[in-house]
């Protein structure tokens, strides 16, 4: 097992050399509030336990020069973020650079056996590229309600025979290693807080619209899990009195009207009902249609596919306008796998929210696509074992 700090000031130590990559005894110095002597300490410990090594002398600051310290280059962390449709695995190194990334589509509803069997054959081939002997430490994130300390899905409405499976305990046996579990949502959020579009931001939003939406909560740059785990779950927060039906059980939820799953399905009712010819050649050639197949005929000009997306963009940022209007958020980040439907979507979401909710909480509020794509999740899942293994044990 890999080593853990002893102490927070270890912790802390720790978690300002993967957030800002190698750094000398004297700049870190100026980040913690240690004397020179307890730094040196605490530094000398860190480095007895082989979590961080020297790194050459830092440049002059005037007087004798300061040796740089960074995170030792063996440790390697296997990040998972699994779908509603795909699973991407990701090995990265302790500043979470990602070393190899490999994507599979994958239907979560196939169930947690043949999904992990998936996973792990994916993070096989990853070790076996030369990426990474073995891994300190995993993060998993997937499409529904986690409880958090025990790493147990709870009740997912699109993943059937997940409710109660121990992920937590299964793939740490496989994998010899900590593993910790997420909402996918949560980890996304953590990825784009590392190294995307809300590396300065304390407070924000992250709303992922995928085959489902969900929204990530950061506060005081932590997540936000609330009580139980299902923070977040706005995909069921009700837009429609009556409305229709959703996978939840419930009537009237934004995902019934929106999400990848909502939008291929109006759009092959309007393919059918003759609405748009181009849904329609689409729909004849491919058998169905998708998320990005309304996105290519928006690009094409197709009014239907339009409307369906600007629909779609005004019930969300219906439910973000709440949102914004209660937590006062510094950023709101729109990712997953529908932002494909790209300008269209985000120009629907701002005006709903800008329009909806307060000036003095939308005055300087920016409402942007995600950085990372694919990459936000492998890179918040371990972002999230990281977060584990600098934690005083």
């Amino acid at each position: 097992m890999t080593a853990r700090p002893a102490n927070a000031h270890q912790a802390r130590l720790l978690r300002l050399l993967r957030d800002g990559g190698p750094n000398s005894r004297a700049q870190l110095g100026d980040q913690v509030e240690l004397s020179r002597s307890k730094l040196a300490v605490e530094i000398d410990r860190l480095l007895q336990t082989g979590l961080v090594v020297a790194d050459g002398l830092a440049a002059s600051r005037g007087g004798r020069r300061s040796h740089n310290i960074r995170l030792a280059p063996s440790l390697r962390f296997l990040g998972v973020d699994i779908g509603a449709t795909s699973i991407d695995v990701a090995v990265t190194n302790a500043e979470l650079e990602v070393l190899g990334h490999l994507t599979q589509p994958m239907d979560v509803r196939e169930g947690p056996v043949a999904v992990f069997e998936q996973a792990l054959a994916m993070a096989a081939k990853l070790r076996a590229s030369g990426v990474a002997e073995g891994f300190d430490g995993a993060g998993i994130g997937v499409p529904g309600p986690v409880r958090f300390p025990e790493g147990v899905p709870v009740a997912p409405p699109i993943m059937p025979g997940w409710d109660g499976f121990p992920v937590r305990e299964a793939l740490s046996q496989e994998l010899g290693c900590p593993v910790m579990v997420d909402n996918d949502v949560n980890i996304m959020a953590q990825g784009e807080q590392h190294a995307g579009v809300a590396r300065a931001v304390r407070d924000f939003l992250y709303v992922k619209i995928g085959t489902g939406i969900g929204c990530g909560i950061v506060v005081g740059g932590e997540v936000y899990r609330g009580t139980n785990g299902s923070a977040g779950d706005i995909g069921h927060i009700q837009v429609e009195v009556d409305g229709r039906p959703c996978a939840c059980g419930n009537r009237g939820c934004l995902e019934a009207y929106f999400g990848g799953s909502a939008l291929a399905r109006d759009a092959e009712n309007a393919a059918r009902e003759g609405r748009s010819g181009q849904l329609a050649a689409q729909l004849e050639e491919g058998g169905e249609l998708e998320a990005r197949d309304v996105a290519a005929a928006a690009t094409a000009g197709d009014a239907v596919a339009l409307d369906l997306i600007r629909e779609g963009g005004t019930r969300t940022g219906q439910v973000i306008a709440g949102l914004v209007s209660f937590f006062n958020p510094g950023l709101v980040v729109i990712g997953g796998g529908v932002t494909g439907l790209g300008h269209t979507l985000l120009a629907a979401i701002r005006t709903q929210v800008y329009r909806q909710s307060l000036p003095l909480a939308t005055g300087n509020l920016p409402i942007v696509l995600g950085e990372l794509g694919p990459t936000a999740g492998v890179i918040g899942a371990a972002r999230l074992t990281s977060d584990h293994l600098f934690s005083p044990a």
